[in-house]
Formats: structure tokens, C-alpha cells, sequence
């Protein structure tokens, strides 16, 4: 089945996971972005979708299906449809306001999760509690949705997309562990060059480039990667974003690809 993309808008009732925002408890240790028992923070965590339990039947999420919250929104993955939306935070109990999602039809995703998942929270006040590692979404007629913290995306292996600078997601790396190599595009000419990982740290060799001439834009920000190079970089991988600080004091910052 190939998947048919429609972007359109969505009452309440077709959100799946709602938002955890600032207004949480005054207690001493709750504040902004706390929920529940434990009131560990909840935003700007990036939340995988478990399972949701409804109707006496639980129902295994997909991979890929997560959440993460800000101050005033949500976004995340159903496992197929990408979403976002807004909502209103009382304490711990959660109220859901309008949505946008897209509507796609995936032929590797169970697509009766995401109706279930959206039946069991449309149009309800739901409570939050987190637990070491753990949010659990309940409605007052007891359905739950369970989450746990992502993991650290690997460093090897992963198509880290770049975000900053900004090149319409056409610029990406991928390191090879193996090989000790990175490879990639720049935005507009592809690269590879040598990669070795230490210590926090990424040595990177003398790239090899295609070498072709794209829009202004593009080239700029080609520049700013390249400054990566024939340099060692400090690297972290918090959840699912990497970034990049050369000695020179460029950051370039990039998100693994689904």
C-alpha cells in the first residue's frame, strides 16, 4: 500500500497524546512541566508511546510513536500521522484543545492503534503521573496510556539530519563506526571523510566532496559544515538531537531521522 499524505486539521477528538505544560503544582518539588507522583519533568522530554489500555484490552504502540511536550504544545508521532496541538494544565489534570495532524496511511503500522489510541482520549480530562522514567495518561473511566523515556539515539548508524544551520532538512551525516568514516550530504554536494569517536570527542579528517553549485542559501550553510572538518568536535546525544562544537566555536546541531 503506498502512503497517501493530506495535511488537515483535527478536533480534540482525533488527539492522541495530549500536553503537559507549565501550570503544574506549587508543591516543593513540582513546578513547571511536573505531573503526578514523583513530579519528575515531563517537558522537553521526548516520550515513547507504550501501549493504551481501553475496554478491558491493552494495545501494544508501535515503534516510533512518542511525544514530547513544551511549554505550551505537543508534538510527536502516532507511529504513522505526525501531530501537534495545544492544551490547558490544571495540577496534574489535563484538558485537550484543538489539533493538527496529517492523515497518512502506513503499510507497516497498525493504523487501528492510532483510532483506538484516539477513541480512548478524545474529548476527556485525563490525569498525569510519572514514575522513574515512566508517564502514565489515565481517563476518568480508567483507560490508560502508558509512556516511558526514550533512549539516546546511537551516535553510529543514524541519519542525523541537520537543524542548525537550517537547509530544509537536505543536509545529513552518518557515522560508521566500523568503517571509522562519515558520510552524508551538505545541503547541496555530498561528502564522506574519516571519523574517529573518543572520549566525547570527533576527529574528522579532510572531506571529499561533490562539487556542484546550488542556490545561495545552500551554499552558505555548506560553508558553515565544512568548518566541521580537519577538526576534532566535542559531540552529545541528548535523546534524539546531536550536536556538534568545533574548537573554532561552530555549533551545528541535527535530529536522527525516523
Amino acid at each position: 500500500m503506498d502512503k497517501q499524505k493530506q495535511r488537515m486539521t483535527l478536533t480534540a477528538a482525533a488527539m492522541l497524546v495530549p500536553l503537559l505544560a507549565a501550570c503544574g503544582s506549587e508543591q516543593a518539588d513540582g513546578g513547571s512541566g511536573s505531573a503526578g507522583a514523583g513530579r519528575q519533568q515531563v517537558t522537553g522530554v521526548r516520550w515513547s508511546v507504550d501501549s493504551v489500555t481501553a475496554a478491558g484490552r491493552t494495545h501494544q504502540a508501535p515503534t516510533g510513536a512518542h511525544v514530547t511536550f513544551a511549554e505550551d504544545r505537543a508534538e510527536g508521532s502516532f507511529g504513522c500521522n505526525d501531530f501537534r496541538a495545544k492544551a490547558e494544565v490544571d495540577g496534574d489534570r489535563i484538558r485537550l484543545g484543538r489539533t493538527m495532524a496529517t492523515q497518512m496511511a502506513c503499510a507497516d503500522k497498525p493504523m487501528a492503534f492510532e483510532a483506538t489510541l484516539a477513541r480512548t482520549l478524545s474529548g476527556r480530562e485525563l490525569k498525569a503521573a510519572t514514575d522513574s522514567g515512566h508517564l502514565t495518561l489515565t481517563t476518568d473511566e480508567g483507560a490508560i496510556v502508558r509512556l516511558s523515556k526514550a533512549k539516546d539515539a546511537p551516535l553510529a548508524g543514524t541519519r542525523w539530519t541537520v537543524t542548525t544551520p537550517d537547509l530544509d532538512g537536505r543536509a545529513h551525516l552518518t557515522f560508521d563506526d566500523e568503517k571509522g568514516t562519515v558520510s552524508g550530504s551538505l545541503g547541496c554536494n555530498k561528502v564522506n571523510a574519516k571519523a574517529t569517536v573518543r572520549d566525547g570527542h570527533i576527529t574528522l579528517g579532510r572531506p571529499a566532496t561533490t562539487r556542484m553549485m546550488c542556490e545561495d542559501s545552500l551554499m552558505t550553510g555548506e560553508k558553515t559544515l565544512l568548518r566541521l572538518f580537519e577538526t576534532r568536535l566535542r559531540y552529545t546525544v541528548d535523546q534524539q538531537t546531536l550536536t556538534l562544537t568545533s574548537e573554532n566555536g561552530t555549533t551545528v546541531r541535527a535530529g536522527a531521522a525516523r
